[in-house]
């Protein structure tokens, strides 16, 4: 990881980062009851938002966007099945 300007320890945290917003809102939705279709648009927004960081801030991290981009797609997905029909979702 020396020729991307940062090193093993920071790219663990990097990509830890999405993985902590993502259950910290897993976490606070649950206890709350909200529900689950809005867990997921949040869930989603935040990729978007971490995608967007990892292209203009850290520009190393374009894998890591798409991958959150991707996964932002899945959750936009999910929550629309969510809204839609209830008994489908099993989030």
């Amino acid at each position: 990881m020396s020729h991307l300007g940062i090193g093993p320890f920071e790219f663990l945290l990097l990509a830890t980062y999405p993985v902590v917003a993502l259950l910290i809102i897993e976490i606070v939705y649950r206890f709350a009851k909200f529900l689950s279709w809005v867990k997921l648009i949040i869930q989603g927004l935040v990729c978007i938002a971490f995608g967007i960081a990892y292209v203009t801030i850290i520009e190393a991290h374009w894998l890591t966007s798409l991958v959150l981009f991707a996964l932002a797609f899945v959750l936009f997905y999910q929550a629309k099945i969510a809204k839609l029909n209830p008994d489908k979702s099993i989030y």
